[in-house]
């Protein structure tokens, strides 16, 4: 769909047209496992992916594919490729670009479980990230080394709402030819537009504010597809030849579309990590009303973050909407248009004032999830971080004496008294 229509419109239309068969309006759930072939040189030009089309639908899906469609055509990108969850999009993305003994450089502000992955489970692949505070520009570019293929990054980092130098990284990936990961799961492509600022990849837990209700999980990949695989020797998977599809050469074959296609053709078939078509249906009736969510996350969380600030029983807030952030001005120059709805608040009465203040709420959901319309409440300490040294919780923003807050869509003073109540218990 043209590139030149507004959000609000593509939001709505990219990726869905009338199904031909039907006529139905809406994009249908093909809830097939495979498709029938015209014949066998049609089956063949499949395999030997000198035809796009649909083979069985762990590869690709109708419905995925509609899903895929309107996440490029959002994020800017040139295509998209959907997994099971967020966490299969981060080793997706990776799986083309790593081998053993190379490493990424990744920020210390992650989401608690990304961090877990990029340190346990990279080991049982013979990969390695080392963590630098992505603010320190020095820092970052002295942990790239020989072995290093890509940097990683969240647009609103989870669970603190600290905003990432997108552009800033960008050069200095750029200038080591190395891509840029950007996770923009909490910000969206509503709020923040990584592939403009420079990103090769972006990446995204579907399960958060994309579908927006807490109903799905999934991930995506999306494509730039500006990214040169063939200017060094780091990326052989995308340039050399590829022995299961007879030497074919993914970056001299499909050009912009290199990484979608070997992502669909080779880590798709060989991992598994598929996004089911029921969950991709979910995720676009979700994105058909993205901004218009967006617009209301943000506008809660930045009264609710004004008021916690000023609240006795509070020592700080982290959402970059406030004037006292020290990300103010960076979060006008990434996402103008609000610091999404993701943020801590650090309680004076330490970890057990925390506590008491996820038991004593009512209109707050205790979950480990985010993005949802429901405002949702964690402490990130003792569950999402868990598996982090203390050190790496303070690192990641989330200390002992923090609660991560995801701000809904419900009305705002509602939200404010809910926490009224459960603070005053809190600190009683």
């Amino acid at each position: 769909m043209a590139q030149d229509y507004g959000f609000d419109t593509l939001q709505i239309h990219a990726g869905a047209r009338p199904d031909p068969a039907t006529g139905a309006r809406q994009v249908p759930i093909y809830q097939t496992t495979a498709y029938v072939f015209r014949d066998a040189d049609h089956a063949a030009a499949l395999f030997n992916l000198q035809e796009v089309g649909y083979i069985y639908s762990r590869l690709t899906n109708p419905t995925v594919a509609a899903l895929a469609e309107r996440l490029a055509a959002l994020e800017g990108g040139a295509g998209a490729v959907c997994t099971s969850s967020g966490h299969a999009a981060q080793i997706m993305a990776l799986y083309p670009l790593m081998a053993p003994g190379k490493n990424i450089v990744a920020s210390t502000r992650l989401y608690g479980g990304t961090i877990t992955q990029f340190t346990q489970v990279f080991k049982r692949f013979g990969w390695e990230c080392t963590f630098v505070d992505t603010d320190d520009l020095a820092a970052v570019e002295a942990a790239i080394d020989d072995n290093t293929r890509a940097v990683f990054c969240e647009t609103i980092a989870n669970p603190g709402g600290y905003v990432s130098d997108i552009p800033a990284l960008a050069k200095i990936a750029d200038k080591h030819g190395l891509p840029l990961i950007v996770d923009n799961t909490t910000a969206t492509p509503y709020l923040a537009k990584p592939i403009e600022m420079g990103a090769t990849l972006v990446v995204h837990s579907l399960t958060k504010y994309l579908t927006g209700n807490g109903t799905v999980t999934g991930g995506a990949i999306i494509d730039s597809g500006k990214f040169d695989w063939s200017a060094s020797d780091k990326f052989p998977s995308l340039s050399q030849p590829e022995p299961a599809y007879h030497g074919l050469k993914f970056h001299e074959t499909f050009g912009a579309l290199a990484f979608t296609f070997f992502s669909i053709a080779i880590g798709l078939r060989d991992l598994g990590m598929t996004l089911n078509p029921q969950a991709a249906h979910y995720t676009l009736m979700g994105i058909e009303t993205l901004s218009l969510r967006m617009d209301k996350h943000v506008a809660n969380a930045a009264k609710v973050a004004a008021w916690l600030e000023k609240h006795p029983a509070v020592e700080g807030v982290t959402y970059a909407g406030l004037d006292s952030s020290p990300y103010k001005d960076r979060a006008a120059k990434i996402v103008p248009k609000g610091a999404g709805a993701l943020f801590t608040v650090t309680l004076k009465g330490g970890y057990d004032a925390c506590v008491k203040l996820v038991d004593s709420l009512e209109l707050f959901s205790h979950v480990a999830n985010l993005g949802d319309t429901r405002s949702l409440i964690i402490h990130s300490a003792s569950t999402t971080h868990r598996q982090l040294t203390p050190e790496q919780q303070k690192a990641a923003g989330a200390a002992p004496n923090l609660v991560r807050l995801s701000i809904g869509t419900e009305n705002a003073d509602d939200i404010i008294a809910d926490l009224d109540q459960a603070l005053a218990k809190a600190s009683a």
